[in-house]
């Protein structure tokens, strides 16, 4: 059995959306770090670590572009903050914040008879899991962004506010935006 960062276990990690569960890959892995394997096969990424989905996440902005060590540092001491002040399992905060934060709707443009028009259709569960991964990570790189708060606190807060479905979070504001825009393209 191994742990992630030496220190959380996957095992009593619970997916509740059935919708999701079969593309947040919770398996045991000792580095996050599968290098790109998934990449050239169209699925495979929903067989690919949340938590490394998330480094990953955290690695395409610019400041981080291509250092996967510091962005795996960064999300390790945000998993540090997040175990210290709530005393449960980082992993399973992340997993209610991807549930969280996952829109269910968005709209899509389609032209009919040389008229644009705004369609609200429902969103692929792989596609929920990288919206939700990109407006946890970005909500946290603005948090952090000309502050004097560190990026590590940032992204913790930002995962704890998301997992407790608190408006304060970027993500939150996100997913009810899209979602809000859906509703009003029917």
């Amino acid at each position: 059995m191994s742990l992630v960062f030496d220190k959380w276990e996957l095992d009593e990690v619970k997916v509740e959306d059935m919708g999701l569960a079969k593309y947040i890959c919770l398996d045991s892995i000792l580095v996050p770090h599968t290098m790109g394997r998934h990449v050239k096969r169209q699925f495979a990424k929903s067989k690919v670590s949340i938590v490394e989905r998330l480094i990953n996440k955290v690695m395409r902005t610019e400041r981080n572009s291509g250092k996967k060590n510091k962005a795996y540092k960064i999300v390790q001491e945000a998993f540090e903050i997040i175990n210290r002040r709530t005393k449960e399992n980082p992993v399973q905060i992340l997993v209610k914040a991807v549930e969280n934060t996952s829109p269910r709707e968005e709209t899509t443009r389609i032209k009919y008879g040389g008229i644009g028009y705004q369609v609200a259709v429902d969103i692929s569960p792989q596609r929920r899991v990288d919206l939700s991964l990109g407006f946890i990570t970005r909500g946290a790189m603005q948090a952090a962004f000309k502050n004097k708060k560190s990026i590590e606190e940032c992204l913790a807060n930002e995962i704890m506010l998301a997992a407790e479905y608190d408006t304060r979070s970027f993500a939150i504001q996100k997913k009810e935006e899209k979602e809000r825009i859906a509703r009003s393209a029917h």
